[in-house]
């Protein structure tokens, strides 16, 4: 039995300090825990002098990341440097030495997560990767383990919590988004540039993990339609809740009967007395499907320095199980193993079938509601209902709000181009996708 597990973490930013803080002031409890010290060894980082709030021992800090890679004695290397290069050359050059790793690295893993994984299962070691989805809720371990007895067919999520965030905010205090992401960016919830928050990136990273693990296919980013909340206004957010609906950035990945997957990021209308309607604020949550289980959720914070830091540890202290007992790779990383996962079979996002939320900004004038309806129905789309509502004020513009039945997606975009091009219409029609949450349930339960 190994007395000790040495451990190295490249990156002492937020993350990296979470982590660390965790393994040295938890290291009884985690003894205790897993049969084993774990050794925090080394800690890497260019800036190594900065105070991170708590005693670190001088010893341990390097700015070489040679140190880790080369030493021996290391069992275990944490990459939380994020980005793409150059963890993934970190990461490889470890794997390539025996050491086992630990990354909370969702870009990387969601572009290039493959050939690491090819390289750990060549080389035998582990890779740990909860803390890529969902900070520190434990939705990786519960698709790998507590769900091994289910096809899980089906993974909804909220994945990104400063999306999250300013739809909240926009719902309750009737805001724009550009105002709450300007008090965003001051709180500290958005980054001075929040693309990949905002416009679903980040979100579709996580997807293609959990997609990949729940499908038991190679599914990478390029795979996953992708719209961001950019385009949500004040008026959308009220016809929404008018109609029942709250609007969500929403993770979407199914698997139908054939095997094909749909994986979407976009927002969504869901309906208000459903749980994952009434995630709010900077919160995740993940929700699976098994046909065994039925509906599970996972809730809490997705993201932050100590519940990321929880899930990095977790990862460790299993990792280090493993070691002590001779059993490295017990769990694959994927769920299945590796020559198991097969290529992706993508349903392409025009072939999607669902229900749609229209927002036409027209000429305040006769006919222009009958010609919309027209061209809907040259495309086979039926409409459900309409909200029209008169001018305010001396503007010369009116909204006309239109819910659709089920249609296609491809059919969809055809009629919007044909009417976006019509003279009377005045500004982009707003398209927002409306998940049946019922249906959805009773199909992959059953």
């Amino acid at each position: 039995m190994k007395d000790v597990v040495n451990v190295g973490i490249v990156g002492f930013g937020t993350v990296g300090s979470g982590t660390a803080k965790i393994l040295l002031e938890q290291a009884n409890i985690l003894k205790k825990r897993t049969s084993t010290s774990i050794n925090l060894k080394w800690i890497c980082d260019m800036d190594i002098t900065s105070d991170r709030g708590f005693h670190v021992p001088g010893q341990i800090l390097t700015t070489d990341i040679n140190d880790l890679i080369n030493d021996p004695e290391l069992d275990i290397l944490v990459e939380l440097i994020g980005g793409i290069e150059p963890a993934k050359t970190f990461i490889l050059r470890a794997i390539e030495l025996g050491k086992h790793i630990v990354t909370a690295n969702k870009a990387l893993l969601a572009t290039h997560g493959f050939e690491i994984f090819e390289a750990s299962h060549k080389t035998g070691v582990e890779v740990g990767f909860e803390a890529s989805v969902g900070g520190g809720i434990p939705c990786i371990k519960a698709l790998k383990e507590g769900l091994v007895a289910n096809n899980v067919n089906t993974v909804l999520g909220i994945m990104n919590g400063t999306a999250n965030y300013i739809l909240t905010r926009m719902t309750l205090e009737g805001l724009s988004f550009d105002d709450v992401l300007k008090q965003a960016q001051k709180l500290g919830y958005a980054e001075a540039d929040p693309t990949y928050d905002v416009e679903g990136i980040d979100t579709a990273h996580k997807l293609a993990i959990l997609s990949t693990l729940a499908f038991g296919q190679k599914i990478g980013l390029g795979d996953i339609y992708t719209e961001g909340i950019s385009r949500i206004k004040p008026v959308d957010i009220s016809f929404a809740t008018e109609l029942g609906y709250n609007i969500k950035l929403l993770a979407i990945g199914k698997k139908n009967g054939e095997g094909m997957a749909d994986v979407r990021i976009h927002p969504t209308m869901i309906p208000k007395d459903h749980l994952l309607s009434q995630i709010n604020g900077a919160f995740n949550a993940i929700y699976f499907i098994g046909d065994s289980v039925g509906k599970v959720m996972l809730y809490g914070m997705g993201a932050g320095q100590m519940p990321t830091g929880s899930a990095i540890v977790a990862d460790i202290a299993d990792i280090a199980r493993d070691i002590t007992k001779g059993c490295p790779g017990r769990v694959p990383a994927l769920s299945l193993p590796f020559a198991s996962i097969t290529p992706p079979s993508i349903k392409p996002v025009e072939s999607v079938t669902c229900k749609y939320y229209f927002r036409f900004t027209v000429m305040d004038k006769p006919g222009v509601l009958s010609r919309i309806a027209g061209i809907l129905g040259n495309e086979g789309i039926s409409i459900n209902s309409v909200v029209q509502k008169g001018r305010a004020g001396g503007e010369s513009s009116v909204p006309i709000v239109m819910l659709t039945h089920e249609a296609q997606e491809g059919k969809v975009r055809k009629a919007l181009k044909e009417i976006d091009s019509q003279g009377f219409i005045l500004d982009e029609t707003m398209i927002i996708r409306i998940e049946d949450m019922k249906a959805l349930e009773e199909s992959s339960h059953g």
